[in-house]
């Protein structure tokens, strides 16, 4: 029956859609709140038309119950939100970064809207997720991401049961890299902090009259600022390269 209502063609535009429009619902860049559905839909539909007479001899035959429909659309779905999500995750690490230099550099209380993560965050947080996507667009990184996803069917077959507890796994431990990576991010931020909370310590103690976090609040945010310009560089490239090389994992050996 199934057979009969969905043609071999249009059920493999139909799978590669699947996969390609889960993947970008959640991509960080195309899965954004202030990104037009229509430009989602659009891009998806493209990178399909593109990909299914390529991927038409991988694709398994049209299954002749509904329920197996069902599983094999779900298996497609899990598998595009895996990919986008780990772009998403590794991303993350910029407001981690961006959060921990917030409470050294006296931004702490300075709250935006976070489009990225469509929730409020620091003003570094925001400021970091923005330019690291700008830089990930700037240099061409993104078509990683959209070649992962493409590349993604000779590391996932369609129609094969996914591993789910090996997703689980590679996804816990993108999680916990990514938060690493913020950490190391703002290592120069805690470093400076330490050493400034320290010397105000010694301040209060040598001269108690003197209110010192009064005093001291625009230091931290002069101080904040230069540390931020010598160290933004380097750690923006930094991330640029483990952006690339880790969703690299998902691109197939030429």
């Amino acid at each position: 029956m199934l057979q009969e209502l969905l043609p071999a063609e249009v059920f493999v535009y139909f799978l590669v859609f699947t996969r390609v429009g889960a993947a970008l619902a959640v991509m960080p860049g195309f899965g954004e709140s202030y990104v037009s559905p229509r430009i989602r839909l659009l891009i998806a539909f493209t990178m399909t038309v593109v990909l299914g007479p390529v991927l038409e001899s991988n694709m398994p035959p049209p299954p002749a119950q509904a329920i197996s429909l069902v599983l094999l659309v779900g298996g497609e779905m899990i598998i595009g939100f895996f990919i986008g999500g780990i772009a998403r995750v590794i991303i993350s690490s910029l407001a981690t970064a961006g959060t921990i230099l917030g409470f050294y550099a006296g931004f702490a209380n300075a709250l935006l809207f976070n489009p990225l993560l469509s929730d409020t965050g620091g003003l570094p947080a925001v400021f970091l997720s923005i330019l690291g996507m700008l830089l990930i667009f700037l240099t061409d990184t993104h078509h990683v991401m959209l070649m992962a996803v493409a590349d993604s069917y000779t590391l996932f077959i369609p129609g094969a049961v996914p591993e789910f507890g090996d997703l689980a796994d590679t996804f816990a431990r993108f999680v916990a890299q990514s938060f690493l990576l913020g950490f190391q991010i703002a290592t120069p931020f805690l470093f400076v902090g330490i050493l400034f909370y320290v010397g105000l310590g010694l301040l209060a103690r040598l001269n108690p009259q003197l209110p010192v976090f009064f005093v001291a609040l625009p230091v931290q945010i002069w101080i904040g600022l230069f540390v931020m310009l010598i160290a933004f560089p380097a750690g923006l490239l930094w991330f640029l390269n483990y952006f690339g090389s880790n969703m690299g994992r998902f691109l197939a050996p030429v």
